[in-house]
């Protein structure tokens, strides 16, 4: 297997992550537009919200929020968002193969073909 020894279902199953750093380290150097988290875990949802326009204040308060562990491993979706970053782009919380992690999105390109300008379609 490349990477390393296959992880045990017990491994898979105890992968705590800290929200808070995750946040920070997927936000790094980029510039946060505002952000919607949710923990939906074990019949507790808390919805974490920082709003276009938020103030240091708000943004240190927002982080702090963060300050929590999830489980990550194996299983379903703990945790969910989308954070908007200044720029247009976004990142999406999704799971797969049995992990949660954020996804670093950007709007593709409009193809010429659907240019303004564009007539028609060859």
């Amino acid at each position: 297997m490349i990477g390393g020894a296959k992880k045990t279902s017990k491994e898979r199953e105890n992968k705590m992550v800290n929200a808070r750093e995750e946040f920070l380290e997927e936000t790094k150097d980029k510039s946060v537009l505002c952000a919607l988290i949710t923990l939906d875990e074990y019949e507790e949802k808390k919805t974490f919200v920082l709003r276009v326009g938020y103030t240091q204040p708000e943004l240190d308060a927002f982080i702090l929020s963060l300050g929590f562990e999830y489980d990550n491993g194996y299983g379903g979706q703990n945790l969910f968002g989308i954070i908007w970053y200044s720029d247009g782009t976004w990142s999406d919380r999704y799971e797969y193969d049995g992990s949660e992690r954020w996804q670093f999105e950007k709007v593709p390109e409009i193809p010429k073909e659907c240019a303004a300008d564009t007539k028609e379609v060859a």
